[in-house]
C-alpha cells in the first residue's frame, strides 16, 4: 500500500472518462487453475487452493494494487502444512471492480462470504498491507472466524484524507494506473532491491499495470476511510505483527501501536521496506511458520 506522494494526471489512450475505464478487460495469464465466486451484492471474486484440503486452512490476503500471485514465493512452503487459500481482493487482479468507493468491511464480508461458499468455519488469516486492514476488521467484527491472525505491514491508521482523495480524483479523471507505478514500487521497495533484482521486482510491475484504476480508486477510498485505532483492542486472537523497519507509509510505529492495543499479540520489525514477503522471504515464512504451527 503506497498513499505518499501525488501522482500528476496522466490520460488514458482512448479512455476519457470514469464510466468507460470500468469496462477495461482485465487479463493475466500468469494466473493458472484460478476460481470465482459471486458476492450477495454481485461482485465476482477470484480465489484459488493450493495444497492439502485435510489440513487447516491459512488465508493469504493481498496489498493493494496487486494479485494473488504476489505470494507465490510462499506457497511451496506454505502449503506443506496448509490449505492455503488466496483471493483477490475486490477491485484488484481478476476480481470484479465496481464503480464507486470501496469499504475495508466490505472487503471483510467478502472473505466471509468465500469461506462461507466454500464451507469453510475457520481458518488462519495472514493480510500485508491492505491485507492487513481486512485482517484487523475480521479480528474485531468476526474474530469466531478467525484461529490466528498475522498482521503485516500494516496499520490501524492512514489518514488524513487529502491524500488519498487527490489519488482518487486523479484516476476518476482518467489518469493512466501506469503512472502510478513508481510510487508503488519506491514504497515497496528498498531501492537496492530495485536496481539489483529486476527479475523479482518485474511481475510487481505487471500487477500495477494490470490494476483496474476503478479498483484502484475504490480500494484507495476504504484505506482512506479505515480507523481502527480505537477498536483494535477489541481483537482477542492471538496476532503476531511483522512490521518493516524501513517502510515509509505502514511505518513500524504504526505496527507498535496495534501491538500496544492487541493483549495477546507480538510483534517483529524486519529490516525491510513494505513487501516482507518478497524482500525477506526466508524469514518471513519461517516467523508465520513458527506462529502458526
Amino acid at each position: 500500500m503506497v498513499a505518499s506522494g501525488v501522482a500528476t494526471a496522466h490520460k488514458v489512450k482512448g479512455i476519457k472518462t470514469f464510466d468507460l475505464q470500468k469496462n477495461m478487460k482485465m487479463e493475466n495469464k500468469m494466473i493458472k487453475n484460478v476460481s470465482f465466486f459471486t458476492t450477495d451484492d454481485g461482485c465476482k471474486i477470484a480465489y484459488k487452493i493450493d495444497g492439502d484440503f485435510s489440513k487447516p486452512v491459512l488465508v493469504l490476503s493481498n496489498s493493494i494494487a496487486t494479485d494473488l500471485t504476489m505470494w507465490d514465493g510462499q506457497i511451496e512452503h506454505l502449503s506443506k502444512y496448509f490449505k492455503v487459500l488466496r483471493f483477490d481482493t475486490r477491485g484488484n487482479g481478476l476480481s470484479d471492480a465496481p464503480v464507486g468507493d470501496y469499504s475495508i468491511a466490505r472487503m471483510a464480508l467478502d472473505v466471509l462470504e468465500l469461506l462461507d461458499y466454500l464451507k469453510i468455519e475457520k481458518v488462519h488469516f495472514c493480510g500485508l498491507s491492505l491485507g492487513g486492514f481486512i485482517g484487523q476488521w475480521l479480528g474485531i467484527h468476526a474474530s469466531e472466524r478467525i484461529d490466528k491472525l498475522v498482521l503485516a505491514n500494516t496499520s490501524p491508521y492512514l489518514g488524513p484524507a487529502k491524500r488519498w482523495n487527490e489519488n482518487i480524483h486523479l484516476l476518476k479523471g482518467g489518469a493512466d494506473v501506469t503512472y502510478f507505478e513508481g510510487i508503488f514500487i519506491g514504497g515497496w521497495f528498498s531501492k537496492a532491491m530495485i536496481d539489483k533484482k529486476k527479475d523479482a521486482v518485474r511481475p510487481f510491475r505487471e500487477m500495477i499495470r494490470k490494476t483496474s484504476p476503478v479498483g484502484l480508486a475504490g480500494s484507495y477510498a476504504a484505506v482512506r476511510d479505515a480507523d481502527f485505532r480505537k477498536t483494535d483492542t477489541l481483537i482477542l486472537n492471538k496476532t503476531l505483527i511483522i512490521a518493516g523497519k524501513y517502510d515509509q507509509v505502514t511505518k513500524a510505529e504504526h505496527s507498535e501501536q496495534i501491538h500496544s492495543v492487541i493483549r495477546n499479540s507480538e510483534l517483529i520489525i524486519l529490516p525491510v521496506v513494505h513487501l516482507s514477503n518478497v524482500e525477506s522471504k526466508a524469514e518471513f515464512e519461517k516467523l508465520v511458520l513458527k506462529f502458526l504451527i
